[in-house]
């Protein structure tokens, strides 16, 4: 859906270059209805521009900020220069990634293989809902594949559609993830102590993993990993992957505990060490 408010000053905008003039370039707002903005020349690049053309050309997308918005005149200022390349990169990230979760919102809802089908009124109220509770498509995606959807239904979105938003959001997000390692050093008296020990481990990993998938029944797993290697007795690294740094550091610290406790109830001992000095 085309925004049909006007962006504020300061908004990272994509647009594409419509007109070469001796005095700046006008391009259109993408994700404006195609309004229309002025780049003035000395807005074009940090050092002096000769040639436009050396800079910018007709039909290019680009990445500017919003320096002054005039609603009553339909004007609009930009600027190229400032918007720094990190900065560029993640604002068409932002966009292509909102491009992709429209699409999956329509293959969900409206092509011809879809299991239910919606009117473009309701598509777009769906829609709407989304973009309100989250300013994003692909946000309101992520969050089904995190989450569960059970969020859809909160939203008040029918029972029918959360269904089918629900298999193509899995179908297609891949969440984000970070990987971080914690180590235990774990003693057993026992004859046997290198197979206690091997339990504790397993045993750590087979309660966590079960644990997460009690609390979010509906959400996948698949992100998610805790692994225990075998660096040098009495020492071992216990590896996380999670979608954010404080739940893996959340899960690594249950992992450990999980593991020293087990060892504990068996005549061992353990320690937990975040980083290895």
């Amino acid at each position: 859906m085309v925004r049909e408010e006007w962006p504020e000053k300061g908004d990272l905008v994509i647009c594409t270059v419509q007109q070469l003039e001796s005095f700046g370039a006008f391009v259109t707002l993408d994700e404006y209805g195609d309004k229309e903005g002025l780049i003035h020349i000395g807005q074009v690049s940090s050092g002096w521009v000769k040639h436009l053309r050396d800079h910018v050309r007709e039909g290019q997308k680009i990445v500017c900020k919003v320096l002054f918005v005039d609603t009553r005149r339909g004007h609009i200022d930009l600027s190229l220069k400032v918007v720094k390349d990190g900065q560029k990169r993640e604002r068409i990230k932002e966009w292509k990634n909102e491009k992709k979760a429209k699409k999956w919102l329509t293959l969900a809802l409206t092509t011809p293989t879809a299991a239910v089908k919606a009117g473009t009124e309701e598509l777009e109220a769906i829609e709407l809902t989304l973009l309100d509770a989250y300013g994003s498509l692909y946000d309101a995606f992520e969050d089904v594949v995190r989450e569960g959807k059970s969020v859809l239904i909160e939203l008040g979105i029918a029972p029918e559609y959360v269904d089918a938003i629900d298999e193509v959001a899995h179908a297609n997000v891949k969440l984000p993830s970070v990987q971080i390692s914690g180590y235990v050093e774990l003693k057993s008296p026992l004859p046997n102590g290198v197979e206690v020990i091997k339990e504790a481990l397993i045993t750590a990993e087979a309660l966590i993993m079960e644990q997460l998938s009690l609390k979010a029944p509906d959400t996948s797993t698949e992100e998610t990993s805790v692994e225990c290697f075998y660096i040098g007795a009495p020492r071992y690294r216990i590896r996380v992957t999670a979608s954010n740094y404080k739940e893996a550091e959340s899960i690594l610290s249950e992992a450990a505990t999980t593991a020293i406790s087990f060892l504990k109830q068996h005549g061992g001992s353990g320690k937990f060490f975040r980083n290895l000095t």
